[in-house]
């Protein structure tokens, strides 16, 4: 029986403790997120070269003013990008497991930009010597069945919109019973809190809620999930 109990030992920082000077998913927002002793959620993508970055977009833009494309890049090129005009790079995931090293539990969000079982590869050859807690997740259900079927070991969880933007994204979600992957855990939009999908997995496995981001929702929702994944944390 696996031990699911430290998802909810604090709260979970939504890509480390970020603001207007350390950005999302950067070395200063995890460092801080250990300060105060929160749990860390991130994101993690395969660049072109098969290395693992943490990341979140599956392009360079939004973060760093380059149009690229992850999945084009290989590291020499992302390694001495800025992130958002600060001294912050984007980190592997190697240098993340390292400056964390179990001081807290960390949850990997994984992205589906390439053939599935690359990426869930090569995050499990580090995961697998990683000493400290951790759980992975993904909205595409075929992540969640390799870990399921290769690392049934690791505590893994499903993603759950509350928008069904694409046909990809409806056919992943018409697998929420858990049939294809079985998950540990879900992870759903706050919004669903009372959809009965949602309701039902309550009763049989837990489920977190994302992103809260004000001390009005945090009050309002704290009750209703096994735990949340925030931003602004400090301010609740």
């Amino acid at each position: 029986m696996k031990n699911l109990n430290f998802l909810k030992s604090s709260l979970i920082a939504h890509r480390g403790v970020h603001d207007l000077d350390i950005p999302e998913n950067s070395i200063g927002a995890f460092k801080l997120a250990i300060e105060k002793n929160y749990i860390i959620e991130f994101d993690v993508h395969l660049l072109k070269d098969n290395t693992v970055i943490v990341f979140h977009d599956d392009n360079l833009l939004r973060m760093t003013g380059v149009d690229r494309n992850l999945c084009e890049c290989e590291y020499d090129f992302v390694k001495n990008l800025r992130l958002i005009n600060t001294k912050y790079k984007i980190p592997t995931l190697e240098e993340v497991l390292k400056l964390v090293n179990g001081k807290v539990p960390i949850i990997i969000e994984l992205k589906y930009d390439r053939k599935v079982g690359l990426l869930e590869k090569e995050v499990s050859k580090l995961l697998d010597n990683y000493n400290g807690l951790f759980c992975v997740k993904s909205f595409s259900p075929f992540i969640v069945r390799w870990f399921k079927r290769k690392r049934p070991n690791y505590i893994r969880g499903l993603l759950i919109s509350d928008k069904n933007r694409t046909i990809r994204e409806k056919f992943c979600q018409s697998f929420i019973s858990g049939i294809i992957c079985k998950p540990d855990f879900i992870s759903c939009n706050y919004r669903l809190s009372n959809n009965k999908q949602i309701m039902k997995y309550m009763k049989k496995i837990p489920v977190l809620a994302w992103t809260i981001k004000s001390s009005i929702d945090y009050l309002k929702y704290k009750d209703k999930f096994y735990n949340l994944i925030a931003e602004n944390i400090d301010k609740f």
